[in-house]
C-alpha cells in the first residue's frame, strides 16, 4: 500500500498503481471498522464520471458492507450531492470517490463521518487500520437511491431570477455536466452550455476552471455570444470558476469578496473567513462592509471547522472552494455558488466586473511551487522562514508564515499534499510584487536546495 496517497484531506492516487482492489478493500475495511467502533451504522457512496470509479466503487463498498455497515448506493453524482446526503438520508456518514480536478489517471476517496469530511488525525486512522488490515466483522446490506431531483428541487425552492440572465456554462465533461445546466435552467437562466457531455476522459481540458489555459474556451465563448457570465465546475463541482462579461477570470478570493459583500448586507458584523494565500483587498474590503475578516489555514476540511466554530456564514478560497452556511450547509458547492453568483447579479443589475470596480487593484503570482529533497527538508526549511522572518518583519504564521511589508506580502508554507515549499506573492505595483518574490526565493535558497516550480 503507497502511504503517500493518505493525504490532509482526503486519499488520492493513482489508478490501478495506488488504487487497485486490495488498498481500496483496506480502505473500505478501516473505515468501516471506525464507523463501527463509534456506533455507526449506515453510510452513503457517491462516485464522479472516471472511467474507473465504477470500480472502485464496487470494490469500496463490498469492503465496508463486510464490516456490518449498511449502505445506500448513491450512483454517478457531484461531491456536493454526496454531502447534501448527509443532510437529506437518514445515514451516519459518506463516501465520495473522486480525485476532483486532478487528471484522469487518479482516482481517490473523500470520508465523511456526521455531516462533515474527516481530515487529519482521522485520516491517519485510516491508514494505520488500513495498513494493519483488523477489520470487524459482520454483514451490511446495500440499496439504491436516485436523489438528484431532490437535490436539484432544493436549489430551485431557494432561487428565481427575475428575468432571464444569459450565461455560459464549462463542466469540463465532468460531474456538472450531469445536471448543472438543468439547475441554472430552473432557476431561471439562459443557459449555453459547452463541453456539457459526460466523458471520463476529459478530452477538451483538465477538469480545473481557477487555471486561465482550461477556461480560455469558456471565456471565449462568453464574449462570442454576449453573456452576463460564465461558469465553470471542476471534476467533482465542488470548485467555481467564473469569467466575467469582458472574458476576465475572477479570482477565487474575490469572488469570495462578492459574496460577502452581498451576505453583509443583511447579516452586518459577521465574521468571513479566508486563506493565507487571499488577496491584501480582502481584509480592507470585508470591514469596509462591515464584516469581520479572519484569515485562516488553506485546506477545505479546516475551513469548514474554523467556520462553525466562529458562525461564519461565508468561508473562500483562491482554490475556487466557497462554504456558504448562510441559507446552505455550511460545505462548498460549485452549482450552489454560481446560483449565488446569477441570483446578486439578478438583485443588482450590474455586470460581474461591476461587482469588483471599486475594489483596489493589487498585483500578485500564482501559486508558485518549491520542490524540496523530501518532506523533512520541505518542514526544515518552512521553520527557518518563520524563524527568520519572525526576527525581521511583522508575521501571520497560522499557517507557514505570510511576510506583512507596508506594500505587500509573501507567503511560504509547506504543502500539505508534496514535499514542497507553496509560496504566492502580492505588491501594490507589478514591480513591487516581483521584488518581494525575488527577496524571498533567494532567501529560502539559503535556507536550503529547492527548485522553484511554475504556478499550480
Amino acid at each position: 500500500m503507497n502511504n503517500s496517497i493518505f493525504r490532509e484531506y482526503d486519499i488520492r492516487g493513482l489508478h490501478p498503481q495506488d488504487l487497485n482492489p486490495d488498498t481500496v478493500a483496506r480502505i473500505g475495511g478501516a473505515f468501516g471498522t471506525m464507523l463501527r467502533e463509534r456506533g455507526l451504522r449506515k453510510i452513503s457512496v457517491g462516485g464522479d464520471v472516471r472511467l474507473h470509479t465504477p470500480e472502485i466503487k464496487r470494490n469500496f463498498i463490498t469492503a465496508v458492507l463486510a464490516t456490518g455497515i449498511d449502505v445506500i448506493d448513491i450512483g454517478i453524482v457531484t461531491t456536493p450531492l454526496c454531502y447534501f446526503s448527509a443532510f437529506h438520508l437518514a445515514i451516519d456518514g459518506f463516501a465520495m470517490i473522486t480525485a476532483s480536478h486532478n487528471p484522469k489517471e487518479y482516482n481517490g476517496l473523500k470520508l465523511g463521518i456526521g455531516k462533515t469530511t474527516i481530515f487529519g488525525p482521522d485520516i491517519v486512522e485510516v491508514k494505520e487500520r488500513a495498513a494493519k488490515g483488523v477489520f470487524a466483522r459482520g454483514q451490511g446490506s446495500v440499496q439504491t437511491r436516485d436523489i438528484t431531483e431532490d437535490y436539484i428541487g432544493y436549489l430551485e425552492s431557494k432561487f428565481k431570477l427575475s428575468k432571464p440572465i444569459k450565461m455560459v456554462l464549462d463542466p469540463a465533461n465532468a460531474t456538472g455536466a450531469l445536471f448543472a445546466k438543468q439547475v441554472y435552467e430552473r432557476i431561471g437562466a439562459q443557459v449555453i452550455a459547452i463541453n456539457n457531455d459526460v466523458d471520463g476522459r476529459f478530452p477538451n481540458h483538465h477538469p480545473d476552471p481557477t487555471i486561465w489555459e482550461n477556461v480560455k474556451e469558456l471565456s471565449e465563448k462568453v464574449k462570442a455570444v454576449g453573456a452576463r457570465v460564465g461558469i465553470g465546475l471542476d471534476g467533482d463541482s465542488d470548485r467555481i470558476g467564473v469569467i466575467d462579461e469582458k472574458g476576465a477570470l475572477i479570482p477565487g478570493d474575490l469572488l469570495t469578496l462578492i459574496f460577502a459583500r452581498d451576505i453583509l448586507k443583511s447579516l452586518p458584523g459577521s465574521k468571513i473567513i479566508y486563506e493565507v494565500k487571499s488577496s491584501m483587498a480582502l481584509e480592507v474590503e470585508i470591514t469596509k462592509a462591515g464584516g469581520v475578516p479572519v484569515m485562516w489555514k488553506v485546506g477545505h476540511s479546516l475551513l469548514k471547522k474554523k467556520m462553525a466554530e466562529d458562525n461564519a456564514p461565508l468561508a473562500g478560497e483562491v482554490s475556487g472552494h466557497v462554504f456558504f452556511a448562510d441559507r446552505y450547509f455550511g460545505y462548498d458547492d460549485a452549482i450552489y455558488a454560481g446560483c449565488r453568483i446569477l441570483e446578486i447579479l439578478d438583485k443588482s443589475g450590474k455586470a460581474p466586473s461591476e461587482l469588483l470596480a471599486d475594489v483596489p487593484k493589487y498585483f500578485n503570482t500564482p501559486e508558485i511551487r518549491c520542490v524540496c529533497a523530501n518532506d523533512e527538508e520541505k518542514f526544515r526549511i518552512a521553520q527557518k522562514a518563520i524563524d527568520f522572518y519572525s526576527q525581521t518583519a511583522k508575521v501571520i504564521a497560522i499557517d507557514g508564515v505570510r511576510i506583512l511589508f507596508p506594500d505587500g506580502w509573501a507567503l511560504v508554507r509547506a504543502s500539505n499534499t508534496q514535499p514542497d515549499l507553496v509560496t504566492r506573492f502580492e505588491g501594490a505595483t507589478a514591480a513591487r510584487c516581483e521584488e518581494i518574490k525575488n527577496e524571498v526565493l533567494a532567501q529560502l535558497n539559503k535556507f536550503g536546495d529547492i527548485h522553484v516550480g511554475g504556478g499550480h
